[in-house]
């Protein structure tokens, strides 16, 4: 369409585009709907404010990074990636169902992927055809990943020993676990993450790992040096899952975390891709759809 711009985008951009992805995600949510899912649902106001936050943390770290595509005064589309040493990541990117298979998604990616630098790169993919097409012709591998969802069984609980909460003085020795497991550290990522939700660690010697979760239980982030520690981390999160919850990004390479689910009673399904290239698929870890 030859009156959609992409550009840089701004902070007082930010309300638009995150009604753009709220428009964009719902409809993509629709459309993959399987049979007995319940009716996706708008973002609540609390959740545009996250959303809205987590996209302006991005925008002060990395600007670069951040593209969107304007008709006139509308955001139609947006590209947010970010670069964290020599790893690549693509927070979010989507474009509004009217402007879609007109090449807007194309010229985004073509600014994220132009932003990388040819460095390794990470991002959590949704199963759209033309979405992974365009994955797939620009290197990346997509490892189908899997979700675990429903009531935690309490009763197969595990007592848990070995972990402690996470405080500001244990980042660094998280960004070097960071290094080992996915090729680069989180950085100022892991001070917002500790700003918003709750971290779990285990500090054993040889043994390190940790686990980011929120306020609904859920673990959002985990790393860790050997799949055990991996397993109490995400046992610890499951604890505190009040309700339904979800385990996120699994992929064949973190099946550890599919023998806990299955043990605490959770059903497994199918969600999407992590999309990797000049790396391998991290483990044990699970990653963040919008940190990686």
């Amino acid at each position: 369409m030859d009156s959609v711009q992409v550009r840089p985008m701004r902070e007082d951009d930010l309300h638009r585009t995150e009604r753009a992805s709220d428009v964009t995600f719902l409809d993509g949510d629709r459309i993959g709907a399987r049979v007995g899912d319940p009716e996706p649902e708008p973002r609540s106001v609390a959740g545009q404010k996250e959303w809205i936050d987590r996209m302006r943390h991005f925008l002060t770290v990395d600007p670069g990074g951040c593209s969107i595509a304007v008709d006139g005064d509308a955001v139609v589309g947006f590209a947010i990636s970010q670069n964290r040493d020599g790893l690549w990541f693509l927070a979010t990117y989507g474009v509004l169902p009217d402007y879609q298979r007109a090449g807007v998604g194309r010229r985004l990616m073509d600014a994220a992927l132009a932003h990388a630098d040819g460095r390794p790169g990470l991002f959590s993919s949704s199963v759209h055809p033309g979405a992974t097409r365009r994955y797939r012709l620009a290197g990346f591998s997509l490892h189908p990943q899997m979700r675990m969802v429903g009531t935690v069984d309490r009763s197969t609980l595990p007592a848990i020993t070995g972990l402690d909460e996470g405080r500001a003085d244990d980042l660094a020795w998280m960004d070097r676990l960071d290094q080992d497991v996915r090729g680069a550290g989180h950085g100022p990522d892991h001070g917002y993450l500790l700003d918003t939700q709750r971290l779990v660690v285990s500090r054993e010697n040889g043994r390190p790992g940790y686990v980011y979760i929120d306020g609904q239980g859920r673990a959002t982030l985990l790393a860790a040096a050997h799949p055990e520690t991996a397993e109490k981390l995400l046992w610890e999160a499951l604890a505190s899952s009040r309700g339904d919850t979800l385990v996120n990004c699994i992929t064949t390479a973190n099946e550890w975390a599919l023998d806990v689910g299955l043990a605490a009673r959770l059903d497994i399904g199918q969600e999407g891709y992590i999309a990797v290239r000049g790396m391998k698929d991290p483990a044990p870890y699970l990653a963040s759809g919008h940190f990686l």
